[in-house]
Parts: structure tokens; sequence; C-alpha cells
């Protein structure tokens, strides 16, 4: 695995600019990158490449995933959006 190639998508991952996109992406891609495939690094970083609203909106199923997005990296994103969840707990608790 390139080293370089995964602190560009972490960095990329952390630094989305929408503090709710940065959390989930940031943290996915801090328990994840090192173990995906290098055909599931590349659906990573396509999906990086979106705008940080739709991306978070299709995580967080306030929106449909369209189907190009709709991808196995998707669906581990919305399962670790719930395990994060659960382990954060109720905002402003």
């Amino acid at each position: 695995m390139d080293d370089t190639r995964l602190k560009k998508i972490s960095f990329r991952a952390w630094h989305r600019g929408f503090r709710e996109a940065d959390l989930i992406l940031g943290a996915f891609a801090d328990a994840r990158l090192a173990s995906l495939s290098p055909a599931e690094l590349d659906l990573f970083e396509r999906l990086l490449e979106e705008a940080d609203h739709d991306i978070y909106n299709w995580i967080a199923e306030k929106a449909p995933t369209p189907p190009e997005f709709n991808t196995i990296i998707m669906s581990e994103l919305k399962l670790f959006r719930d395990k994060f969840s659960e382990i954060a707990g109720p905002r402003g608790a």
C-alpha cells in the first residue's frame, strides 16, 4: 500500500470544510483506509471529489445516493455512521 496515497486520502477526508462530513469521513478514513483494497480506495477517492453536503446527505440518508456512488464504500460509511453515532451519543450530551 502506498503510504503517501493513504496520507493524502486521509487529509482530504478530514479537511472537508463541513464539520459533520469531516467527522464521519475522517474517522472512517482513520479506521478503515489501511484495510481497503486498491479498488475500494479508488471508490473512496472518487466519493471525496463530490460536494460535502451531498456526501453527508447520502451517508445520513437525507437524500438518495446516486447509483454511481451506491457502492460497498457507501454501505460501509452508513454502517460506520451508525456505530459512530452509538459511540458519540446524543448531541449535546
